[in-house]
């Protein structure tokens, strides 16, 4: 059964995408929905050009917000902590001040000034944290698109860095990308490698 915030209420439905990938950055989104948006869904389980449709609608009838944790900052804090801080920066960057966050999972980001709550499978029965995975994972796999033209051969346009068999056969031909997380298992070390950090921001990314 799923669950519409009233628009009348600024809550925020926030979400992460990333966590799992052996490549780029993980990223997080907050929403607020003003309306009602028919169709939104957990975005896994939603069509590619779906998602697209799904995230153009939101950029302008919602408010979205963006932020994400580099390659460096997750291995730094280790991805679960890098989660944290890509939403909670999304959060900090929403336009209006919501009167509560809900989270998708079972933990809510420190730091936050906000009352907050986790939700256990959010994507798939809270409207306004659907919207957030849709938007959240579109802007990622642009991203992943995009870093794929710069470094090709390892299919980050088709997988978006998740360590699927082309992924693993890609890093033991050619080795890692400065985009590699290297303390994820099965990403080799780099040891002149430069710290990678995409715009948090992902500005145009949706258009």
């Amino acid at each position: 059964m799923r669950v519409t915030v009233d628009g009348a209420l600024p809550v925020a439905g926030v979400d992460e995408v990333g966590r799992g990938p052996l490549a780029g950055p993980v990223v997080a989104c907050a929403v607020i929905l003003r309306t009602p948006i028919e169709g939104l869904a957990d975005s896994k389980a939603l069509p590619a050009a779906e998602r697209r449709r799904l995230a153009l609608l939101l950029q302008d009838q919602a408010v979205v917000a963006l932020g994400a944790a580099s390659v460096a900052e997750i291995d730094r804090l280790n991805i679960f902590h890098a989660s944290m801080l890509a939403m909670r920066r999304a959060v900090c960057r929403l336009k209006i001040r919501p009167v509560q966050v809900l989270v998708d999972g079972n933990r809510v980001p420190p730091g936050l000034d906000l009352p907050a709550e986790a939700v256990v499978k959010g994507d798939a029965l809270v409207d306004c944290i659907a919207a957030a995975s849709i938007v959240a994972k579109v802007v990622r796999d642009r991203a992943m698109a995009r870093l794929a033209l710069r470094w090709p051969g390892y299919g980050l346009e088709r997988h978006a860095g998740y360590p699927t068999a082309f992924h693993r056969q890609a890093l033991r031909e050619l080795g890692p990308t400065p985009h590699h997380r290297r303390g994820f298992k099965g990403v080799l070390p780099l040891d002149d490698a430069l710290d990678a950090v995409l715009d948090d921001e992902a500005s145009g990314v949706l258009a």
